[in-house]
């Protein structure tokens, strides 16, 4: 499995590019909820999948390797039968720790509201 993402881009130079490669590496499927959850603390593959139990296991080692790839999440693999392998924030992931709970505080004052609207008029 291809665990290294491309870049959506060739370059990141102009004024709002910060912003745009900031999403690039914590936007895709789960990849919020999960640094979101690792704020508490350390948590292992298991205790992850229940609390995302909507993203296949296929797709939570995928975003878990590319947070960890991109430096912002920890794998910690311990040598036992069966293998214990658990993920923390690194110290880059930590310190998205205020912009998750603006974005957290933001989405249900804002995305949410818009997202059940559109499902109800569907």
């Amino acid at each position: 499995m291809d665990t290294v993402k491309k870049p959506r881009y060739e370059s990141y130079s102009y004024e709002a590019c910060p912003v745009e490669a900031s999403l690039e590496l914590i936007g895709g499927k789960g990849k919020g909820m999960i640094l979101y959850h690792l704020m508490s603390g350390t948590l292992r593959f298991n205790e992850l999948k229940r609390l995302l139990r909507f993203i296949t296991p296929r797709m939570l080692t995928k975003q878990l390797r590319e947070l960890e790839a991109s430096g912002l999440v920890y794998r910690e693999v311990y040598p036992e039968v069966p293998p214990k392998v658990e993920y923390s924030l690194t110290e880059r992931g930590q310190s998205l720790q205020p912009i998750l709970i603006m974005l957290k505080a933001w989405g249900e004052k804002n995305a949410l509201p818009f997202l059940i609207g559109q499902e109800n008029n569907d």
